[in-house]
Order: C-alpha cells, then sequence, then structure tokens
C-alpha cells in the first residue's frame, strides 16, 4: 500500500502544518477499516458508519483519512492532542461532504505507531436507530491468499452482503467457493475486480444458482496483495447487521465437489 504513503504525504503537502514543509516524506503507519459508507438499502434503511479515533501517546497525532474507492479518491487530514479522541458521526457526511458513498477507510498515523479506531455501522429508517454492529479493523497488512467468511445465511429470515475491495492499480481476480461442508464445493465464481473498486452484492449476485440457505461458508482466493474481503448478515425483521471478519485458510479446490 506503497501508493497510499504518497497520498498522505500529498494530504500533509496541502494542509497547513509545519511538519508539512519537512523535504522528505515521514514514516506513516496504515490502518485500515474494511467499510464505511452511508447508504441507502433494502427497506429504505439508511446505512451510516461512525467512525471514532483515539491517540494513546504522548504527543499530537497527525492522522489522513482516504476513502480509495469513492469517486475522486477523498482525504482529509486531522489533528488529535495526547489523549485525546475525535469522533465522526456519519463519517462519510461529516468528515468527507458527500451525501453517499461505499469505501474502505484507510487510516494513516504520522509516526511509529497507528491511533486506534472504533468503527460502527447501523441503519436509519425515519425516526428509527437500529443496533449498531462494531466493524473490526485492520492494523498493519491484512492480504493473506485465502481467505474464510464463515456462518453466512440468506433465507426469510437473514440476508447477506459480501464485499470484495481492490486497492490496487490493476484489476484483480477473486476466486468464491459456496460451502456448507467444509471442503464441499456447492457452487464457484470468479469475479474480477477493476481498480481502486469496491464490490459490496448481496451473495446471490454471486451465486445465482443457489436459492438460499443458512450457516454457509464462503472461500474466497485471490494472489492479488491490496485486497480485503468482508461480509455482513443483516436480520431482514430487525435490520440488525452482524459483520463477518475473514479468517484465514488452506487453498480450496479448484473445482466443484
Amino acid at each position: 500500500m506503497s501508493r497510499f504513503v504518497r497520498l498522505f504525504a500529498v494530504c500533509l503537502l496541502a494542509a497547513p502544518l509545519a511538519r508539512a514543509q519537512e523535504a522528505s516524506p515521514a514514516p506513516a503507519v496504515i490502518a485500515f477499516v474494511p467499510v464505511v459508507g452511508t447508504i441507502v438499502g433494502a427497506g429504505e434503511v439508511q446505512w451510516r458508519t461512525d467512525v471514532a479515533l483515539q491517540n494513546p501517546g504522548r504527543s499530537e497525532a497527525t492522522v489522513s483519512l482516504i476513502l480509495p474507492t469513492a469517486p475522486d479518491q477523498p482525504a482529509m487530514v486531522t489533528t488529535i492532542p495526547p489523549g485525546g479522541t475525535v469522533n465522526f458521526t456519519d463519517i462519510v457526511g461529516q468528515a468527507f461532504g458527500m451525501a453517499a458513498a461505499l469505501s474502505p477507510l484507510l487510516v494513516e498515523t504520522l509516526g511509529r505507531s497507528s491511533v486506534r479506531i472504533a468503527a460502527t455501522a447501523y441503519g436509519v429508517h425515519g425516526s428509527d436507530v437500529y443496533k449498531p454492529e462494531p466493524i473490526a479493523v485492520a492494523y498493519g497488512d491484512p492480504y493473506y491468499p485465502m481467505r474464510i467468511l464463515p456462518g453466512l445465511s440468506f433465507n426469510d429470515d437473514f440476508r447477506t452482503n459480501i464485499g470484495l475491495a481492490n486497492l490496487s492499480e490493476e484489476p484483480a481476480t477473486f476466486t468464491l467457493a459456496l460451502q456448507r461442508v467444509s471442503g464441499r464445493n456447492l457452487s464457484i465464481t470468479r469475479i474480477v475486480v477493476p481498480p481502486n473498486t469496491l464490490f459490496h452484492q448481496g451473495v446471490q449476485a454471486y451465486f445465482p444458482m443457489i436459492t438460499g440457505g443458512e450457516d454457509f461458508a464462503v472461500l474466497i482466493e485471490t494472489p492479488y496483495r491490496d485486497t480485503y474481503v468482508y461480509a455482513s448478515v443483516i436480520e431482514n425483521a430487525t435490520n440488525a447487521a452482524h459483520f463477518v471478519q475473514p479468517l484465514i485458510g488452506a487453498p480450496m479446490s479448484s473445482s466443484p465437489q
């Protein structure tokens, strides 16, 4: 993700900060929130994401926030005092001034240690605010060639979205295998995700021949770095969402069994 460090340097040059005038780029530590957004989903529910950044250090932290798959890759810089916290309610709107967007969030901290990040997603419909769900944050490089999304369901009670993020500068191919029993592939599909793109779709969009089921797993394989995957299982009756962080696993079979 070295190109994002370069983006961070550009942000610093645009900010009114004395350290941005240094001749050589300062080191930056990257953390990664798999998805943040403001978007309208099923049932006209608007989904939002709140993000809190906490500086545990003894000196001021300079932090860059980037939405790499949103239009024009918007970025901003903020500073956080020692022991301080910056809260963004509906981060897409508050931090970036966008009415709608869905993207991973790159959080780059100037120096050798990251700020602490808390991200939560929740749905809003009229005056109803549904139960917030924490989103797992990756500190460091999240890449692994084989990842597993367990505990997925899509039926009358639940729906599942799967996210495939490609943050590289070239197209990335993902191979997805749907399993109910470990080692037995019910269906396999290959998806090419363009550069700087997030695919966030219902599981049926990836496996249209599968009509429903519960407690499935999806194995995802890609040789491309700067990629990430996740899932979200949503209860239809309550719009309560459960974020599914990928597990790592062994390579899958290349053909259905």
